[in-house]
C-alpha cells in the first residue's frame, strides 16, 4: 500500500480560496489527503469544508471553538495525523502563496531526509511574487537575524511550507512548542534540527494572496523577535 501524506491547512475566513485550494492539492497526488483546521470562520469556511468533506473521503475537518493562532492549529493537526497511518504531514498556507503543485517535489525530497522546508530564498536566490519591498527586505532579514541567533542552518527558517517524516513529528513534544505566531516555524526546526533529523530545502515559488486579508501582525512579529533567544538560551541550558 502506498504511503499516505497529509496536507494540514489552517484556516479563518478563507472562503474565497478553500474549494478551489483542495481541489487542487487532491489533484496533484492520490497518495494526499486533506486536513482544514478551522477556527470557527465567521465567513463560513468550515461549512464549505465540512460539504466537501460529505463527498469525498480525502478530506477532512478540524474545527476549533475560535481564532486561536496558527502554531497551535498546526500542533492540532499533527497530533490528528499521528492518530492515523499517515507518514508525512505537510504545512501548507490556505491563499495559494503556496504553489499546490510543488507538493510531488516534497514527496520526491522527503524519501531522503526527516524534514523538507519550502525556500523562497534557496542559496540567495529571491522567489517571492507580489510582496512590496519594504515586506520583502523585513523578511529576508529576519531569515538572517535567525540564522545569526540561533544558528540554524536554513536559509528560510521563516518558511510556512514544509513536509515533515511521521518519525519527526513523534520524536518531537509537541506539549512543549510555545510559539504561535510565524516563530512557530523557527521553533519547530530548530527543535529538529538539534535532534540531529535530516533537513533538506526545495526552491518555491511564493505568491502573495490575490483573496482574503493577510494575518500579519505586529504580535507576531514581536514574538519571533524573542523566540529565537529564548531558542538559544533553551539550546545552551539542554532544554531542546
Amino acid at each position: 500500500m502506498a504511503e499516505r501524506a497529509l496536507v494540514i491547512v489552517p484556516t479563518y475566513n478563507e472562503r474565497a480560496n478553500i474549494e478551489r485550494l483542495i481541489t487542487a492539492v487532491l489533484h496533484q497526488d492520490p497518495r494526499l489527503d486533506v486536513l482544514i483546521v478551522d477556527d470557527n470562520s465567521p465567513d463560513g469556511t468550515g461549512g464549505i469544508v465540512e460539504g466537501m468533506a460529505s463527498r469525498d473521503p480525502r478530506i477532512h475537518i478540524l474545527r476549533r471553538p475560535g481564532k486561536m493562532g496558527l502554531g497551535t492549529a498546526y500542533v492540532a493537526g499533527f497530533r490528528w495525523a499521528l492518530e492515523r497511518d499517515y507518514a508525512y504531514m505537510f504545512e501548507m498556507d490556505a491563499d495559494f502563496s503556496h504553489d499546490p503543485a510543488h507538493l510531488s517535489e516534497f514527496l520526491t525530497a522527503i524519501q531522503h531526509a526527516d524534514l523538507v522546508v519550502g525556500s523562497r530564498y534557496n542559496r540567495g536566490r529571491v522567489t517571492v511574487v507580489n510582496w512590496p519591498m519594504s515586506r520583502l527586505i523585513l523578511s529576508y532579514a529576519a531569515n538572517i537575524y535567525a540564522r545569526r541567533v540561533t544558528g540554524l542552518p536554513l536559509d528560510d527558517a521563516t518558511g510556512g511550507f514544509k513536509c515533515y517524516r511521521r518519525a519527526v513529528l513523534e520524536a518531537i513534544d509537541l506539549g512543549a512548542v510555545r510559539s504561535n505566531g510565524y516563530a512557530f516555524q523557527i521553533e519547530m526546526s530548530f527543535r529538529i534540527w538539534k535532534r540531529g533529523f535530516r533537513i533538506a530545502q526545495i526552491p518555491i515559488t511564493f505568491v502573495d494572496r490575490s483573496e482574503g486579508v493577510s494575518k500579519m501582525s505586529r504580535r507576531i512579529v514581536r514574538e519571533a523577535v524573542w523566540m529565537v533567544w529564548r531558542l538559544r538560551w533553551w539550546s545552551m541550558t539542554g532544554r531542546v
